[in-house]
C-alpha cells in the first residue's frame, strides 16, 4: 500500500539511501556479526554521504530537514539487518541531546564531528541495578573547581567499545528529594582521565553492535561538559525519549517486514508433500495474518511520522507503538521461523538472526511493561503522583 507520507523529495533520498545501504553496509554485516561490533570506516561513509544528522541543523553541517529522512535511513538500514551501526542511536537517540539542550560552544566542539562519522555517541542510562527507573541512578558527579568527579558503572551500554563521546545519567544531587530532582547529564569523552570501558558483552541478538559494560573511577569531567543545568538531567531524558520510542517502532515494523517478504519467498520455493509450502492453507493463512498485523502497525507508526514532525506531543501514543510493534516483531519472527522448520533454526537463514534480535526489542528504550504504565497514566487510571 502506497505510503502517503513521504514527498517526491524523501523518495528520492530513499533511492540513494538503499544504493548506499545495498553497496556499502550490507556486504559488511556478516563480518560485523562475526566481530561483534562495525567498523569506524563505515560510519564516516555515512557521515560523507549524508545519512547521519540528516535532521540536524545545517550550520554544524546537518541536513537541516525533516526526522521522516532519519525514519528512511532507519528503515533502509533494518531492511538489510545492518543493526551492527547503531544509526539510530547516534543521530536520532544521542544527538538531539546536543542539538536540543548544548550550548554553543558545546554544539561547535562536538556536531560537526558526529554527523561526518568521526565522533561516535552512545548514552549511558542503565546500571547494574536500576534499568527503567532512571531516578534511582547511583553514579555520581561531584563538583570539584572546573571539574565533576564521576564515579560509578553502567551496563547494557550500545556502542560502549566503540564510542567516543558518551552522555552520562548521573546525580549531581544523590540526597535531592525527589530523586529525580538530582539528575544531571554529562558529556564524557572517552579520553578522559578515570573512564574505563569494561567488557563487550555476549548478547543473544544484535551480534554485530557492541554493548559493554562503562566505569567511571574517579573519572574528571570539566564543569564546560554540563549539558543544561544540574538538575535538568531527567526533564531531558523524558523530553527524548519520544523520539527514541518512535524510532524503535519505526525499525521493528521495517524488520516485521522484511522477515515476512523473506518467509513469503522461502514458502514459495520449499516443496513439500509434492507442492510447494505457500499452496498449503495453513501457510496461507498465517502469512495473510502477518502481512495485515505489518500494514496496520505501519499506518499507526506512520500517524506518529507525520505527527512527530508536527511537534506534538505523543508520549502516550509512541508508547503505544513501542509495545505493540516490538511485541509483533517477536511474534513474527517466531512464527516465520516455524514456517521455516528446522531451515528457521540454522543461522545460515536470515529468520534465526531476525529471531534472536526481537528478543530485546521490548526490553531496551522502557520495558514494554513500563510503556503500558505510561499508557494507564495518559488514561487517568493512576492518580499517583
Amino acid at each position: 500500500m502506497r505510503r502517503d507520507i513521504f514527498t517526491a523529495e524523501h523518495e528520492m533520498f530513499r533511492d540513494q539511501v538503499r544504493r548506499f545501504v545495498e553497496t556499502e553496509i550490507e556486504p559488511k554485516v556478516a563480518q560485523w556479526n562475526r566481530n561483534g561490533m562495525s567498523d569506524r570506516e563505515s560510519w564516516r561513509k555515512m557521515g560523507a554521504a549524508g545519512f547521519l544528522g540528516a535532521n540536524a541543523p545545517a550550520e554544524y553541517g546537518g541536513g537541516g530537514v525533516d526526522f521522516i529522512y532519519d525514519a528512511i535511513v532507519m528503515e533502509e538500514m533494518s531492511r538489510v539487518r545492518a543493526h551492527g551501526l547503531m544509526m539510530s542511536l547516534h543521530s536520532d537517540i544521542c544527538m538531539p541531546y546536543i542539538t536540543s539542550f548544548g550550548n554553543e560552544a558545546q554544539k561547535r566542539r562536538y556536531l560537526p564531528g558526529t554527523i561526518s562519522g568521526e565522533i561516535i555517541l552512545a548514552i549511558a542510562m542503565t546500571e547494574p541495578g536500576t534499568g527503567s527507573d532512571l531516578a534511582a541512578v547511583q553514579t555520581t558527579a561531584r563538583r570539584d573547581g572546573d571539574n565533576y568527579v564521576l564515579n560509578g558503572s553502567k551496563t547494557f551500554i550500545s556502542n560502549g567499545q566503540i564510542a567516543d563521546l558518551v552522555i552520562v545519567v548521573c546525580k549531581t544531587d544523590p540526597k535531592a528529594n525527589p530523586p529525580h530532582k538530582g539528575v544531571s547529564l554529562m558529556l564524557v569523552d572517552a579520553t578522559s582521565p578515570g573512564f574505563v570501558r569494561g567488557r563487550k558483552l555476549d548478547k543473544l541478538g544484535l551480534r554485530g553492535q557492541d554493548t559493554s559494560e562503562l566505569f567511571f573511577e574517579d573519572c574528571r569531567v570539566p564543569v564546560a561538559n554540563l549539558l543544561g543545568q544540574e538538575g535538568q538531567g531527567f526533564k531531558m531524558l523524558m523530553q527524548n525519549l519520544q523520539q527514541e520510542r518512535l524510532c524503535v517502532g519505526v525499525a521493528s515494523i521495517a524488520s516485521c517486514r522484511r522477515t515476512v517478504e523473506d518467509t513469503v519467498a522461502y514458502c514459495k520455493q520449499r516443496r513439500a508433500f509434492g507442492q510447494p509450502i505457500a499452496e498449503f492453507q495453513n501457510t496461507q493463512f498465517k502469512l495473510a495474518e502477518m502481512m495485515t498485523e505489518v500494514e496496520v502497525g505501519q499506518a499507526f507508526v506512520d500517524r506518529l511520522l507525520v505527527a512527530h514532525v508536527r511537534h506534538d506531543e505523543i508520549v502516550a501514543e509512541v508508547s503505544m507503538a513501542k509495545w505493540w510493534t516490538t511485541d509483533l516483531q517477536k511474534k513474527i519472527s517466531s512464527q516465520c521461523l516455524q514456517l521455516h522448520g528446522g531451515y528457521g533454526f540454522m543461522m545460515e537463514y536470515p529468520v534465526a538472526t531476525d529471531y534472536a534480535d526481537a528478543a530485546v526489542q521490548s526490553i531496551y528504550a522502557g520495558t514494554n511493561e513500563i510503556m503500558k504504565v505510561i499508557i494507564a497514566r495518559s488514561m487517568g487510571l493512576d492518580s499517583r503522583k
